[in-house]
């Protein structure tokens, strides 16, 4: 067996470091590989990684907490009815909008609820494309089973809304068929002046009689 040569492996380990990427967006991967072979394949004089050579002893440390005010065990349950109201996020993709479309048109037919626009690209944390709907408590018990068996496949975020929108969009979650990444790391309570809860003003007439 050959020995292994250091100075291939780091050649091909700078092909592949935030500069180079840079390089091959901009000029595509067959001008990297040309401007990577010049002098006979030799490591170019500034091919050295920006990350440096021993990242392989850096410590594992513990990230930030991403749930500030929960460190310590609350001493009472929450009330359920700090939840005012609900939404239900449909995402969706180039592959499937058109099942999209169809439920977007039967919930608007069936329901009496504040229908969003259609965000074709990520919006807010919600990281693919979707719209959603709002309702309020008194159709929690209808719209959710009838999401679950008319969801056409599509993952479903349901969560309530209360005081706290980042909790609301990361612990008190209802999934229909699968989850997905949503990042309201960074959503914060309502501030001075702003409504403690997100409101919900409808804005269908329903015209279809809802099956049962």
């Amino acid at each position: 067996m050959s020995e292994l040569n250091p100075h291939e492996d780091q050649h091909w380990a700078d092909l592949l470091s935030p500069r180079r990427r840079s390089v091959l967006r901009g000029g595509g991967l067959m001008a990297a590989f040309a401007a990577s072979s010049v002098a006979g394949g030799a490591l170019a004089a500034d091919g050295k990684s920006p990350w440096g050579y021993d990242t392989w002893k850096e410590a594992t440390t513990r990230p930030a907490s991403v749930r500030p005010g929960e460190q310590v065990l609350p001493t009472r349950p929450r009330p359920y009815t700090d939840i005012k109201s609900y939404h239900a996020h449909i995402y969706f993709d180039e592959d499937n909008f058109h099942k999209a479309a169809l439920l977007h048109k039967w919930a608007a037919e069936r329901f009496v609820i504040e229908l969003g626009n259609w965000n074709l690209a990520p919006r807010g944390p919600h990281v693919t494309p979707s719209f959603y709907f709002g309702f309020n408590n008194e159709q929690l018990h209808v719209i959710v089973p009838w999401l679950q068996l008319n969801s056409l496949g599509l993952t479903i975020l349901i969560h309530p809304n209360t005081d706290d929108p980042r909790a609301d969009h990361l612990y008190y979650t209802l999934w229909v068929n699968r989850s997905q990444p949503v990042n309201a790391y960074a959503m914060q309570k309502p501030g001075p002046g702003e409504p403690a809860v997100e409101q919900i003003f409808p804005n269908t007439r329903p015209t279809v009689k809802l099956e049962s």
